[in-house]
């Protein structure tokens, strides 16, 4: 699967928006334990570091 986004903040905006649809569970809570570390990445403008966490969280929500 191939996405283009423009910005980190578009693929914030995605796997956000995944994560409030996805049921409660453990996957949920991995997810958003990638999303926070994701968060954290983005405000010390680590792109690279923030997107790979935004992948782990997708492939937690998986």
């Amino acid at each position: 699967m191939t996405t283009s986004f423009t910005t980190t903040a578009d693929k914030m905006k995605s796997v956000k928006a995944a994560w409030d649809k996805a049921p409660a569970g453990p996957k949920k809570e991995k997810a958003l334990t990638h999303y926070q570390a994701a968060e954290k990445a983005q405000t010390a403008k680590n792109d690279a570091e923030c997107l790979k966490e935004l992948d782990a969280a997708t492939h937690a929500l998986a």
